[in-house]
């Protein structure tokens, strides 16, 4: 079973500036010379923290993380003006053309794989392979399975603190009223429906109860940025036409590619893995059967690091990885 590579620090830290008022937080760590692999964090709205740099070997991978607009420890926080999925992809390629690289590797999880999707659709001849887990396709049934009904059929307990900030009459279209609090000027009603948000996803991100995780989402800072962020791309629906991804899977069908997924993923049922692996012909699909959602898992642990591990094995033409 592999575990995460040891702690490293960056060696490079970068501030960029896009559109106003956004500046991007992008740090780089490993080998200066390696293969380049870009960490797609999750969310949208979660950061980056020093655990995203280490599913990768520092002696193979230049390892590029970045805090996408509006999180982490890009500014301002929370900040939903000019951010959608377009802007974030040309976020993306600045940091690419910034850092001087042709092209790289991609790895998102979560949100993190659809926005990874997304720009490898965008830009095919800049991307090399994609290393994704729990897949995200963000079609309406995914965002009413979680948001409305489905998972709260599974965890009706952990549900009842979920939609205690909504009065009753509004619960009939949660995402809708979770979004009149969170851009709301009422700071406390916020704050609280920034809490409930977040807890219900930390609460349901891994098939075992987590405290970790569920402490980390909610931070009442990071579950400011989770929720605000979330909310505002999924009421819009992640800016994203509909069926896209799927729909333009044959501009990246060439690519290799791994898929990680939880075989009880609440948060993003395996269908989404499914489908994208069945339109995907130069996919390997790997359902770990005792896992969640949560990338912290370690069965996920595992068979990410080990899809890194192959990754560079394959691009690099080294001898293939052991067992």
């Amino acid at each position: 079973m592999h575990s995460l590579h040891p702690e490293i620090k960056p060696y490079a830290r970068h501030e960029l500036a896009v559109e106003a008022p956004h500046l991007i937080y992008v740090d780089e760590s490993g080998s200066p010379d390696g293969l380049p692999v870009l960490f797609v964090h999750g969310g949208p709205g979660a950061g980056c923290d020093a655990l995203s740099r280490r599913f990768f070997d520092p002696t193979v991978y230049r390892i590029i993380t970045f805090d996408q607009r509006g999180c982490g420890r890009s500014t301002p926080h929370a900040s939903l003006e000019n951010n959608t999925t377009a802007h974030l992809i040309a976020d993306m390629e600045r940091i690419r053309t910034h850092l001087g690289i042709d092209k790289w590797v991609l790895f998102g999880g979560s949100w993190g794989s659809t926005l990874s999707l997304a720009y490898a659709q965008a830009h095919p001849d800049r991307v090399q392979a994609l290393i994704l887990r729990g897949i995200f396709l963000c079609r309406p049934q995914d965002f009413h399975w979680f948001y409305q009904d489905g998972a709260s059929r599974l965890f009706p307990d952990y549900r009842q603190d979920f939609i205690a900030p909504i009065p009753v009459e509004e619960r009939g279209n949660l995402m809708q009223a979770f979004y009149r609090r969170l851009t709301g000027s009422d700071q406390i009603a916020q704050m609280s429906a920034a809490k409930a948000w977040s807890c219900w996803e930390g609460r349901t991100a891994t098939l075992r109860p987590n405290t970790q995780v569920v402490e980390r989402f909610t931070d009442p800072h990071r579950a400011l940025s989770i929720a605000r962020i979330e909310c505002h791309y999924f009421v819009n629906d992640a800016f994203l036409e509909p069926d896209q991804l799927l729909r333009d899977m044959p501009k990246i069908a060439h690519l290799p590619g791994v898929i990680v997924h939880g075989r009880y993923d609440v948060i993003c049922p395996l269908d989404n893995a499914w489908a994208l692996h069945g339109a995907w012909p130069n996919s390997e699909l790997q359902i770990v059967r005792d896992a969640g959602h949560s990338a912290s898992e370690q069965g996920i642990t595992d068979a990410l690091v080990r899809a890194a591990e192959a990754i560079a094995h394959r691009l690099l033409d080294l001898p293939p990885a052991d067992a």
